[in-house]
């Protein structure tokens, strides 16, 4: 009901907000299966590049995506499935739209993509470009960094920070961390309606998260 509450505030507050965010964000929001992460960085106040990640709930396959414009035009679409089944898919286009180079590679070998799955890649792009804009214009922005033992959390950035979690969402972070001997990294969504608890692992989040110079 949380999550219902939060979309509707991002359409409302997405509406009515029209102060100029900084050129590099990072946002989520929970799927049916999984989290989603997005980063963002703009250029002269359109999309560059926009980067996905994926962390679904059961298994492994985490799917990490790189869209990429130029003057508005979708140039290049790059796809990694990490996990015991990996699937790298990289395409490519003119500023015509029409594809130039194609290539998907699986363990092993190497296969061509399918008109019907570029096209695929293509409407993802938008469709993800659009939800990654709702929730820049919601004000909801991603956060990630590692959990302490007094309920605090440090920040990717280094900052000390504590977050309003829900009793069930903090009760769920210390049963992960009294069965692990690992320091817990978190990744929860900041929003002017409320705070969201997206994904919580042993893997360290800040190891790899973008950084605005290296995107």
């Amino acid at each position: 009901m949380k999550y219902v509450l939060l979309v509707f505030a991002v359409i409302l507050v997405g509406c009515s907000s029209h102060s100029p965010l900084p050129d590099f964000t990072a946002s989520g929001y929970l799927a049916d299966r999984g989290a989603v992460r997005i980063w963002r960085k703009e250029n002269q106040q359109q999309v560059a590049h926009l980067m996905t990640v994926f962390s679904p709930f059961n298994g492994d396959a985490t799917e990490i995506t790189d869209y990429n414009w130029q003057n508005g035009k979708l140039v290049a679409v790059e796809r990694h499935i990490r996990g015991g089944k990996p699937d790298d898919v990289t395409l490519r286009f003119d500023h015509d739209g029409s594809l130039s180079f194609m290539q998907r590679q699986l363990a092993g070998r190497r296969e061509a993509v399918s008109n019907d799955a570029v096209d695929l890649y293509k409407f993802d792009a938008q469709r993800m470009l659009k939800v990654s804009d709702t929730l820049a214009s919601g004000r909801v922005m991603l956060k990630q960094g590692h959990w302490l033992s007094d309920g605090t959390v440090k920040t990717c950035q280094g900052t000390v920070v504590k977050p309003r979690f829900e009793n069930s969402d903090r009760q769920h972070i210390l049963q992960r961390q009294s069965a692990s001997r690992q320091t817990l990294s978190i990744a929860w969504l900041d929003a002017p309606e409320g705070t969201q608890l997206l994904l919580v692992a042993d893997e360290d989040y800040c190891k790899w998260e973008p950084k605005e110079a290296d995107f």
